[in-house]
């Protein structure tokens, strides 16, 4: 007997073998999504083959509040892009206030990143979790403050190197090829889209994970694709990779400006994001929605960042059947000295 997920995949794979466009499985995205999320319990779940499985967790967003040693970029001469200002593009949005991070960051304080998260879903508990990101790659994790300084007492890294990887890409978008940066980014969790390879190499990828599903296509009686996706498909694969491996990166590095102004860079790419100017709090802000073209009809992500700084101020995750889940973040600049000393 079939598991629920192997269902599923072979539903994915039906619609890959019609040729019909990318719709990702909502459900499973989120029920994945909360699995990456509690890392100090499960552990990361890496991504999954391509035939059709969509990348593993949404990485829901942040909300930057006041905390200590809270990250605010050094003053500048240069101009912050205006929350009533008009811009003829997507692209122009982000890529002015990447632009605008490089000009007016100063010199980043501590060694690592403090995450505070608490998820806000109707169909779970209220959970918080406190998660550490060292500069170093090193990531620690708790359910509290005394949680995670025993966690990091007791050397408990739980790096699976995705967030490194993710974070890396983004700082090469900085100033590196976008075009490169986005196939890093994507390539940064398993996949089997075989970007940046050759047709060869890609059609040799493809058929080994066909091999390993060929029982489902049995099963379905579903005729084998006969190679990798291309066009509107592989479009839909590689801009959900983004996005969701460009939001994660901002989990583990939105204390550092760089990775901020790489991930903007990065999202300036999806042509399915629409960005739009508003106000959250009194203060200046842009709204980033992914919807259909990436998440799938009927779903979508909402992520709101400060217009002047890209820290993220709010992410919710509009799911088709399941309503709404809102992500809150406090993020902060700390050094592993202060943690272990209990001083956050």
């Amino acid at each position: 007997m079939k598991s629920p997920m192997e269902s599923r995949l072979g539903d994915d794979l039906r619609q890959l073998a019609s040729g019909q466009p990318f719709t990702p499985d909502l459900a499973e995205i989120k029920a994945r999504a909360r699995q990456r999320q509690h890392r100090s319990i499960v552990g990361k779940v890496s991504a999954g083959a391509g035939v059709g499985a969509v990348a593993a967790g949404v990485a829901v967003a942040l909300v930057a509040t006041s905390s200590p040693q809270a990250v605010t970029p050094a003053a500048s001469a240069a101009k912050a892009p205006a929350a009533g200002a008009k811009a003829s593009v997507v692209t122009s949005k982000l890529m002015s206030l990447a632009a605008y991070i490089k000009a007016s960051s100063g010199s980043l304080p501590g060694n690592a990143s403090l995450v505070i998260r608490t998820q806000d879903d109707p169909h779970i508990p209220p959970q918080v979790s406190y998660n550490l990101y060292a500069d170093g790659g090193a990531f620690y994790g708790g359910g509290n403050k005394s949680s995670l300084m025993q966690a990091v007492a007791r050397h408990q890294n739980m790096a699976d190197g995705i967030d490194a990887r993710e974070v890396a890409a983004a700082r090469y978008a900085v100033s590196g090829d976008l075009s490169t940066a986005v196939k890093q980014m994507i390539n940064a969790s398993p996949n089997d889209l075989g970007l940046g390879l050759s047709a060869a190499a890609r059609e040799k990828i493809w058929k080994k994970a066909m091999a390993q599903v060929a029982p489902i296509y049995q099963e379905k009686g579903i005729k084998e694709p006969s190679g990798p996706p291309t066009g509107q498909q592989l479009r839909g694969f590689v801009d959900n990779y983004l996005w969701n491996n460009s939001v994660d990166a901002l989990s583990a590095g939105a204390g550092n400006p760089a990775v901020r102004e790489g991930v903007l860079r990065l999202l300036s790419t999806i042509s399915g994001v629409n960005v739009a100017n508003s106000t959250t709090g009194g203060e200046p802000t842009l709204t980033l929605t992914a919807g259909s073209a990436v998440f799938g009809t009927g779903s979508k992500q909402v992520l709101t960042i400060n217009a002047q700084t890209g820290m993220p101020v709010k992410s919710v995750m509009y799911i088709q059947g399941l309503g709404p889940s809102t992500d809150i973040y406090q993020v902060s600049r700390v050094t592993m000295a202060d943690i272990t000393a209990g001083k956050f």
